[in-house]
């Protein structure tokens, strides 16, 4: 199985950006943590980060091409706010969990609204890195009960 791992803005400044939030492993930590579980669990996994809308979308449909199995996404700021992320998905027809680091309806009222949940098979939030490893089983296992 060949997943992508995709992640939205400020993923990339983990360890730097509100450390009370998302603590303070890396983004390198994070790559980190993916690869050596999805090895267990005998996945490819590629990344893919970027803080801009356009670069996301691009990324989803060369999911297509590339014949991924299945996405992790955290779209961060843009789970909130894209409707052209969440057409982009809609539009692949890979199965994708959403996942975030913190527990986005515990925050901000708006971080409640979820375009991307439309188009998701599941959603996890609030386990930091153990959301990534929990989106992989539940893809894994969704994969393997549609066959």
């Amino acid at each position: 199985m060949k997943f992508l791992i995709l992640n939205g803005p400020n993923i990339n400044f983990l360890g730097i950006r509100e450390p009370g939030i998302y603590g303070k492993s890396t983004y390198n930590d994070l790559i980190r943590t993916i690869t050596d579980y999805a090895v267990t669990r005998g996945v490819d996994v590629t990344f893919y980060q970027s803080n801009c809308e356009g670069a996301l979308v691009d990324a989803i449909q060369k999911a297509y091409y590339d014949k991924v199995d299945g996405i992790v996404f955290n779209p961060a700021a843009y789970t909130h706010t894209s409707v052209a992320i969440l057409d982009a998905v809609k539009a692949v027809s890979i199965p994708t969990v959403e996942v975030h680091l913190s527990d986005v309806n515990s925050r901000d009222e708006f971080r409640k609204v979820s375009y991307i949940r439309q188009a998701s098979i599941a959603m996890f939030a609030g386990h930091g890195f153990a959301s990534y490893t929990m989106a992989i089983d539940c893809l894994i296992d969704h994969i393997n009960g549609s066959k």
